[in-house]
């Protein structure tokens, strides 16, 4: 192709990637005095020619422009990112509840995808998957060292499509194979339930479209109970967030109307905004004598503890936060995710968009969340015996914003952040609520092999604490005993694994003991084979 042609070509690429933008409303940079960058668009449009003539292999269109897009989030924080036509069908689907697939909670061990549990009534619980299961393949392909978003995405599919799972069960000495039909899962929001103690419990998956009105049903349920339960415990851990819409709703049924819930702050003026608890309709039904609902006085006036942990994220560290600053409630767990960056999404077409970080949450009091996440106001380990997740939080993201203000102004996004010996991690500078009723530091107790608990089942250490907290009892941390069993356990298995590398190591430099000449046998390689020496 002659370079006239190129410059056609470039020519046309330009109008066209012009026109683009200007549907984006990119022309907010203009209004800005940032005018588009022409020259360097020129480039690109020059370098799309380029790969689209003279590349070894065909490129399509669709894929340059979608690989371009993916290129310019590269080095932006790991929130910010284009969604293309799969990923943004699958953004839908979890905000909506919906999506194809299993029905299971997993997480990552040895490399490997792990299920936490199977969700009730769905294709993994009715094939016998359990808590614990190690997948080894996913339709015959290994899973050691598959990220986990990449396992999630093999094992989720079009409903009433098969698959097949290599399962390692503990207690078995042959991999299990399961074959599950995919179906349509709809992910529960809200579960609650009156513990035997008289106590209310409610635990929210997901902040999805629904949310608030399940939460407004759950909590009349509970208002209308007989007896009235005295305590309410809302568990947020391994919440990761949604809808910054149903966590406004969730705080709302808590606070007063017209109270801060959560303000945000960015570069541009619409960014930065204060958004304030309202009126939660579902909740106006049976009105008292002073106009107000009794569930809706009920859940504003009953004594409450949130459960929160280190997969408390975005959403539910908003709601943590707001109820925590205006002393609505206390905060019980391990210091949460630290997600207080604010998303939103643009869609490009009718099925892709891009997701980008346009502000910081800070809470009621002005607390950025960013990194440092929120600080239990009483912190106590996942089990008796120490912590259980692994999860990595927001400071061992690469590319992660700094708290309070975005990477750039005055500092550099930070790497990977340090992690504690109790995974709870570690951030300079950062302070650790302690309450008076606990025991130790974060560095007093191991992350343990300990056997996984249902959430608000009867293992829940947590869940046991928080009742002990409504009920005037003591609360306990942990369990020292058990803390100390468990110290002991790690330092022999390092010992023994120490004296086992040592032995292998002496065996391996020890020399040969020379034998008697006459003792040697020697051989010659030949033509024929290997003969003996004689």
């Amino acid at each position: 192709m002659s370079a006239r042609s190129y410059s056609k070509l470039g020519l046309i690429l330009m109008g066209a990637l012009g026109g683009v933008l200007v549907s984006l409303g990119i022309t907010a940079m203009a209004q800005r005095g940032e005018p588009l960058p022409l020259k360097d668009l020129q480039q690109f449009a020059n370098v799309f020619a380029a790969i689209k003539s003279s590349y070894v292999e065909p490129v399509s269109d669709q894929k340059l422009v979608g690989d371009a897009i993916r290129g310019m989030f590269s080095d932006l924080d790991p929130h910010s990112t284009y969604l293309d036509a799969e990923a943004f069908k699958e953004m839908e689907a979890i905000t909506q509840g919906g999506f194809g697939g299993l029905g299971i909670e997993i997480g990552s061990e040895d490399g490997m995808p792990k299920v936490i549990a199977p969700i009730e009534d769905t294709p993994a619980a009715r094939a016998g998957i359990m808590a614990g299961d190690l997948i080894t393949h996913i339709d015959g392909k290994p899973t050691k060292g598959m990220s986990l978003n990449d396992a999630i995405k093999l094992m989720r599919g079009e409903p009433k499509t098969s698959i097949e799972l290599t399962i390692k069960r503990q207690g078995r000495d042959k991999p299990v194979l399961v074959t599950i039909v995919r179906d349509l899962i709809k992910v529960r929001s809200v579960r609650g339930k009156i513990l035997d103690n008289g106590m209310a419990y409610v635990r929210i998956a997901q902040f999805q479209e629904r949310t608030v009105e399940d939460l407004a049903r759950q909590l009349t349920t509970f208002a209308n109970a007989t007896p009235q339960p005295k305590g309410l415990i809302l568990d947020l851990r391994n919440d990761p967030g949604g809808l910054l819409d149903g966590a406004i709703g969730v705080s709302s049924v808590f606070l007063d109307p017209n109270t801060l819930v959560v303000s945000t702050k960015g570069r541009i003026p619409s960014a930065n905004r204060e958004y304030f608890s309202r009126p939660v309709t579902a909740m106006n039904s049976g009105f008292n004598g002073s106009g107000v609902s009794k569930a809706a006085e009920w859940a504003k006036k009953v004594p409450m503890v949130v459960l929160v942990n280190m997969g408390s994220a975005s959403a539910s560290e908003i709601v943590a936060g707001a109820l925590q600053d205006h002393k609505r409630a206390k905060i019980l767990g391990n210091r949460t995710f630290g997600k207080g960056s604010v998303q939103s999404v643009l869609p490009l077409s009718e099925d892709t968009g891009i997701k980008i970080t346009t502000a910081l949450y800070y809470t009621p009091s002005g607390r950025s969340i960013q990194v440092t996440g929120v600080e239990p106001d009483i912190v106590v380990d996942d089990t008796p015996g120490g912590n259980l997740f692994r999860l990595p939080r927001e400071a061992d993201l690469q590319r992660h914003l700094a708290n309070g203000r975005p990477a750039g102004a005055g500092q550099g996004a930070t790497g990977a952040g340090g992690a504690s010996s109790s995974g709870a991690g570690s951030e300079a500078g950062a302070k650790r609520g302690q309450d008076a009723d606990t025991l130790g530091t974060d560095n007093d107790s191991p992350v343990v092999e300990a056997k996984l608990f249902e959430f608000g089942g009867p293992d829940d250490f947590q869940l046991q604490q928080a009742v002990n907290f409504l009920q005037g009892k003591p609360v306990r941390r942990n369990d020292p005993a058990l803390i100390a069993q468990n110290r002991q356990q790690a330092q022999d298995q390092q010992q023994a694994r120490a004296g086992s590398a040592s032995a292998d190591s002496a065996e391996k430099k020890s020399p040969l003991k020379p034998a008697d000449s006459g003792a040697v046998e020697r051989f010659r390689i030949t033509p024929e084979g290997v003969v003996p020496v004689k």
